[in-house]
C-alpha cells in the first residue's frame, strides 16, 4: 500500500488519513446493460450455504446481488470467503482512504465483486452477500501483488509487485497496452497540455505516461503516470495515477457542506457541525494538485467575506492557510494522499461571539432562579375551607378570581398556596365529603392532576403553577348544578370565553379510528408500512388540534383510552404545564400520546404500533436499537453513505414489485448521510433515529432523500 510524495514511493501506513472518511465512490449501476456484468450466482459459496432467495436481486437474466447464510461467525465466514474467492482467481484490494470492517472488494479481469459479511444475530450464524461491481477503469494487477489499493472509478493503483524491477516493467509494458493503454508521446501531450513534462526522472525508478484507447468499451480516462521503484527487498513498488499535468487547474464549487465551501467533484468527505457550532470540521479528498486547491479555497472564502491572515505555509506536499471572518477563525491543512489533495478545514467561533450566548445563558439562569424563588414564596401555610360556600366542592379560603358554570360543570380559581398544599387540601376535603380518589399524578412544585368519583358522578382537578399564583381548574358531572345563575363568582362567562369553556366537556367522535374529541378544529390520520399481500400496517398516527385546555384534553384521553383497555405506564409519564407525554400498552402493541399547546389550542399526537405486523415484515428492530430501510423510487441506482459505510440501493428498491431493500441496524442517535444518484449533485443531510423504532430513507427520482418513521 503506497502513498505518494514527489519523486519516490513510501509505505501508505506512514501517511494514513488521521480520520476515517466516508468514501463517496460507489459501485456501478447494477441495472446497466453491460454484457460483462458478473452473474454472482456463478461464484463459489462456502460449505453449508443456504441462499436467501427473497433477497436475490436480478437484472434481465443475471443476478447482481445474492445473499446466503452459513453456520459460522462473521469473522470466520469473512476469512473463509476471501480464501475461497482467491482460489477462484479473484484478487482482493481496498480503495484509498476507505475503512470498511465488514466488506471486501475483489477484481478478476474487468469484473469486480464486493463481499459483505455483517455480524449475525447469532454468534455462530452469518450472512454472506455477493454484489457485482463492474470496473469503470481497468489497469492490470501484477501477479501475486500485495498491499493493493485500487479505485474502479478512477485510474489509481498502488501495490507491491513480488518481481524484480525489470520484470515488473516488462509486465506493465505488455499488459497496459492489452488493457487499452498506449504510451503517451511528448508531442501529443504538449499539444493538449502545454505544461506537460514527461522527461521527469526519479531516484532508483522510472516513470512512464500512458493515454487510453477509448474504443474498448471503457469510460473516457485522462492520461496516467506509471511509477515503478526498486525496493531494498528486491520487490518493486508500483503506482498508477492521473498524470499531474492532466489534473484540473480550476476547481468548481459544489454544494456547501456544514455551511463551508466544498469542491464539486470529491472522492471522500466528512463533516461535523454547522454555522451555529462553536467548532466545525470538514475533511475532503479531491483528485487535484495542492495549488489548485489553494486557489479554490482562497477564492470561495473571499467570496464569503473571509480574510486570509498571516502564518501561511506552502510546500510541494503540504500547505496551511489561516482565515478570519467577523465571527470565526479558520485553519486549512492541505496534504497529499495517494493521487488526492486532502484538506482538513476547521473553524472556531471567536471568544467575543461566544460571550454573547454566555451572557444570554446567564440571564436565562437568573430568570429561572427567579421562578424558583417565586415558587418558594408560594404559601405552605395550612389551608382552611372557605365558609358559606355554595359550590358542590370545597374551596380554599384564599381562592381568588373564581368562576363557576354549573350548567357544564366547570370551576376555576387562583390561589397563593403551593401546588403540594392544594393537592393535599383536595385529597383530604373531598374524601371527607364521601368522594373516592382515583388516578392522581402529582409533580410539585409545578402541577397536580387528581380524579374523584362518588356513585355515577366524577370530578377532575388540574392544579398548575402559573408564575406567582397557582391556577386550579375542576370539571365533571359532580360540578353540574341545575338553574345555576351567571355571575363573576358563580355563572357562565360570556362571548368568546363561553365558546372555549363549552368545549371543556369533550365528547368522543365515534367515526374516528382513534379517540378524538368531536370538537376538534383539525384532524389527520396516517399509516406507514404495509405487510405485502394485506392491508395490515406497522404504525398508525392521529394528529389533531382541540380548542380546549390541555388538562381537559388529557382527562378526555385518560378516560377514553382506559375504556379501550390501554394501560398507562406511570413511570414514563411526563406531565408539564404546556406539554404531556404518556406511554401506553394496548392489546395491539405499544402506543404513545403527546399533548402540547399552540395558538390557544391543544395539539394531539397519538401513535399506535403493531409489532406483530412489523415482525412478519422483518421490520422489528432489536431491543434498544433502531432499524433504517433504504428505498429508491428513481430509475438509477443510488449510493447512500451513512455510519461509515456506503450502501448501494438498486433502482426501484422498496417499491411494491421490487426485491427487499437494504435495511440497517443502528444505535439510537443522529447520523449524517450523503446520497449520490448519477446525474444529480450529492445530497447531504442528517437523520435522527430513536430506540425501538423503524425508519425509512426514501430517495425520489430527484436524488434528494425523505425520512419517514415506519414503526
Amino acid at each position: 500500500m503506497f502513498g505518494t510524495t514527489r519523486g519516490m514511493l513510501l509505505p501508505a501506513r506512514k501517511h494514513l488519513f488521521a480520520v476515517t472518511l466516508a468514501v463517496i465512490a460507489i459501485s456501478p449501476l447494477a441495472a446497466s446493460a453491460d454484457p460483462a456484468m458478473l452473474d454472482v450466482r456463478t461464484l463459489p459459496r462456502l460449505e453449508g450455504a443456504v441462499e436467501q432467495t427473497a433477497l436475490t436481486m436480478t437484472y434481465l437474466t443475471k443476478a447482481y446481488q445474492v445473499t446466503y447464510d452459513v453456520p459460522a461467525g462473521f469473522g470466520v465466514a469473512a476469512a473463509a470467503a476471501t480464501q475461497l474467492l482467491a482460489a477462484d482467481g479473484w484478487v482482493q484490494y481496498a480503495r484509498p482512504l476507505e475503512n470498511d470492517k465488514f466488506s471486501s472488494k475483489f477484481k478478476k479481469g474487468r469484473q469486480g465483486l464486493v463481499v459483505s459479511v455483517p455480524p449475525g444475530k447469532q454468534p455462530n450464524q452469518s450472512s454472506v452477500i455477493y454484489s457485482a461491481n463492474t470496473a469503470h477503469v481497468n489497469v492490470p494487477f501484477p501477479p501475486d501483488a500485495t498491499d493493493i489499493l485500487f479505485d474502479e472509478w478512477r485510474p489509481y493503483l498502488g501495490c507491491i509487485a513480488p518481481t524484480t524491477f525489470d520484470a515488473t516493467l516488462a509486465f506493465f509494458r505488455k499488459e497496459m497496452e492489452a488493457s487499452g493503454w498506449k504510451p503517451l508521446k511528448a508531442a501529443d501531450a504538449a499539444e493538449r497540455w502545454p505544461n506537460a513534462q514527461l522527461s521527469e526522472t526519479i531516484e532508483n525508478g522510472v516513470r512512464v505516461y500512458y493515454s487510453h484507447d477509448f474504443d474498448n468499451g471503457f469510460h473516457r480516462q485522462p492520461p496516467v503516470m506509471l511509477t515503478l521503484q526498486r525496493r531494498d527487498d528486491g520487490r518493486t513498488g508500483v503506482e498508477i495515477r492521473v498524470a499531474p499535468f492532466a489534473m484540473p487547474e480550476t476547481i468548481e464549487a459544489g454544494d456547501d457542506v456544514a455551511d463551508l465551501p466544498m469542491p464539486k467533484k470529491v472522492m471522500a468527505a466528512r463533516s461535523s457541525g454547522d454555522s451555529n457550532s462553536v467548532r466545525r470540521e470538514l475533511d475532503v479528498g479531491v483528485v487535484a494538485e495542492i495549488p489548485a486547491m489553494l486557489a479554490f479555497y482562497r477564492r470561495e472564502l473571499a467570496a464569503r467575506n473571509w480574510t486570509e491572515t498571516s502564518g501561511a505555509v506552502v510546500s510541494a506536499d503540504n500547505a496551511m492557510l489561516n482565515f478570519s471572518s467577523a465571527e470565526q477563525t479558520a485553519t486549512l491543512d492541505f496534504s497529499r494522499r495517494y493521487d488526492l489533495t486532502v484538506v482538513n478545514f476547521v473553524t472556531h467561533m471567536k471568544e467575543s461571539v461566544l460571550a454573547a450566548p454566555a451572557k444570554a445563558k446567564k440571564e436565562a439562569e437568573a430568570a429561572q432562579a427567579a421562578k424558583v424563588a417565586q415558587a418558594a414564596n408560594l404559601s405552605d401555610a395550612p389551608l382552611q375551607a372557605l365558609a358559606d360556600n355554595s359550590k358542590p366542592v370545597p374551596l380554599p379560603e384564599n381562592a381568588e378570581k373564581m368562576e363557576f358554570d354549573g350548567d357544564i360543570g366547570r370551576l376555576t380559581f387562583e390561589s397563593s398556596s403551593s401546588v403540594r398544599l392544594l393537592a393535599a387540601f383536595y385529597s383530604s376535603s373531598m374524601k371527607s365529603q364521601g368522594w373516592k380518589e382515583g388516578h392522581s399524578v402529582i409533580h410539585p412544585p409545578m402541577m397536580a392532576m387528581m380524579e374523584f368519583s362518588k356513585g355515577a358522578k366524577s370530578i377532575s382537578f388540574t392544579v398548575m403553577r402559573m408564575g406567582l399564583k397557582v391556577s386550579v381548574t375542576a370539571y365533571g358531572s359532580g360540578l353540574e348544578m341545575a338553574n345555576a345563575k351567571p355571575g363573576a363568582a358563580g355563572g357562565r362567562a360570556t362571548g368568546g370565553a363561553a365558546t372555549k369553556a363549552a368545549v371543556q366537556d369533550l365528547e368522543n367522535d365515534p367515526d374516528a379510528p382513534f379517540p378524538v374529541p368531536k370538537q376538534h378544529s383539525a384532524m389527520n390520520t396516517s399509516a406507514s408500512g404495509k405487510l405485502p399481500g394485506s392491508n395490515a400496517v406497522y404504525r398508525r398516527q392521529l394528529d389533531a388540534s382541540i380548542p380546549a385546555e390541555l388538562s381537559a384534553v388529557l382527562a378526555f384521553y385518560r378516560r377514553e383510552l382506559g375504556k379501550r383497555e390501554w394501560k398507562e405506564l406511570a413511570e414514563r409519564a411526563v406531565v408539564k404545564a404546556d406539554r404531556v407525554e404518556l406511554a401506553y400498552t394496548s392489546p395491539d402493541g405499544p402506543a404513545l400520546l403527546k399533548l402540547g399547546r399552540s395558538e390557544d389550542e391543544t395539539s394531539v399526537s397519538l401513535v399506535q404500533k403493531y409489532p406483530d405486523v412489523a415482525a412478519k415484515a422483518d421490520m422489528m428492530p432489536r431491543p434498544g436499537q433502531a432499524r433504517l430501510m433504504l428505498g429508491n423510487l428513481g430509475g438509477s441506482e443510488a449510493a447512500v453513505t451513512i455510519n461509515k459505510q456506503t450502501i448501494k440501493v438498486a433502482a426501484g428498491a422498496g417499491g411494491l414489485q421490487s426485491p427487499r431493500p437494504p435495511v440497517l441496524e443502528l444505535a439510537p442517535g443522529k447520523y449524517r448521510y450523503s446520497v449520490k444518484v448519477a446525474g444529480h449533485a450529492t445530497r447531504n443531510d442528517t437523520i435522527e433515529v430513536t430506540a425501538d423504532d423503524a425508519w425509512a430513507l426514501i430517495i425520489p427520482p430527484s436524488g434528494e432523500a425523505l425520512s419517514l418513521q415506519m414503526y
